[in-house]
């Protein structure tokens, strides 16, 4: 049966994998990048030149300075310089940080090495995805076996790690080595925006009411800016919530789209539910790091290598110590096969997580 199961993976399913290309090799995508550079340089500029600068009253005599609006125009200049500067840092990390892969030359991903030692259906102990047939996911296209939570990029032609999604601002996949800085990137942009948004009321405001002593390159641009800012703001901050939903459930856009989906039996799971819930504050630490301290500074990634997110603390290790069933609460309806030993002649023991439905059902 073995021997069988090898020619089998032989012949059709583990293909030779495509050759890796470079990650920056179609210039023509950064053109989102650029544009989303232009768009930060443009509403820095305006907003310094269109509002702070008038607080500022640069030039004036010192007896015609009003000292409170001055002190609050060098306030806002100081966060506003603080927001951008973390904004900007975020973006660079997301972009240059890649999201995660699954290592090369490892017998225990690579097909054609696991094909020689491994039978079809073996796994580690901790992979929860599987197919319904019991066997392992695995890539056709890179030729590598799939650790949970990993999906292949179609853009960046590699298989990322607990991937989020692909987001072409970036020019990069969003995914576990490189979701902190995006997660950042949305809230320091959301708190941007609203400082722009609501901050340039006044400069608003001053534009109507004193129009003849305003240019009107000066009017149409802060008008521009605001516009095009509450535009910004209320889809960053919309999205931004989205993901700390994500968070705070120990989901990816993935998953969350895959719960959303009618199965089969017309039954749905609730976005509620996650095998890899580690309670509110572990969710915080998987995704933001360790330390709070660091929380919302683009450094210190949270622990780990993106492989196995099962541990003592997820909330499917709590459930199986405690007895409750995992085929209703988890997305599983076909329980994984008990697997037989590397070696073992053909002897079937069946895994600790085997016996206790252990497994969930991926359609990919």
């Amino acid at each position: 049966m073995y021997s069988t199961t090898t020619s089998l993976l032989d012949s059709g399913r583990c293909s030779e994998p495509a050759p890796k290309r470079s990650r920056f090799g179609e210039p023509q995508k950064f053109l989102p990048v650029v544009f989303v550079a232009f768009t930060i340089a443009f509403l820095f500029c305006s907003y310094i030149h269109n509002h702070i600068i008038p607080l500022l009253q640069l030039g004036r005599p010192a007896g015609k300075v009003d000292e409170s609006t001055r002190t609050r125009g060098i306030v806002e200049f100081v966060v506003f310089l603080f927001l951008t500067t973390m904004l900007v840092i975020c973006y660079v990390r997301c972009i240059l940080t890649h999201p995660g892969e699954i290592p090369e030359n490892d017998a225990q991903w690579d097909t054609h090495a696991s094909d020689k030692h491994f039978p079809s259906d073996w796994a580690p102990m901790a992979l929860q995805e599987m197919k319904k047939t019991g066997e392992r996911r695995h890539c056709k296209w890179c030729g590598k076996y799939k650790p949970d939570r990993c999906h292949h990029c179609r853009v960046c032609k590699s298989c990322i790690l607990k991937m989020d999604h692909h987001c072409p601002w970036i020019y990069n996949c969003v995914g576990f080595a490189n979701y902190k800085y995006f997660f950042l990137l949305l809230h320091y942009s959301v708190l941007a925006t609203h400082l722009i948004t609501w901050s340039m009321l006044e400069s608003v405001k001053r534009c109507i009411d004193e129009p003849d002593a305003t240019p009107f390159t000066m009017m149409f641009l802060t008008f521009f800016t605001e516009t095009l800012c509450f535009f910004l703001m209320a889809l960053t901050t919309a999205f931004f919530w989205f993901h700390v939903m994500l968070t705070s459930r120990a989901m990816t856009t993935i998953e969350y789209c895959e719960k959303s989906m009618p199965k089969k039996d017309s039954e749905r799971t609730g976005y509620e539910t996650s095998v890899y819930d580690l309670g509110f504050a572990g969710n915080l630490r998987a995704v933001l790091g360790d330390n709070p301290l660091l929380w919302f500074v683009p450094c210190s990634r949270p622990s780990g290598d993106g492989l196995n997110f099962i541990s003592d603390e997820t909330r499917l290790t709590k459930d199986l110590e405690s007895g409750k069933g995992i085929r209703r609460r988890t997305h599983q309806k076909t329980q994984r096969p008990p697997r037989p030993l590397p070696g073992s002649d053909g002897v079937h023991h069946g895994s600790y997580f085997s016996s206790m439905n252990y497994g969930s059902t991926m359609p990919r």
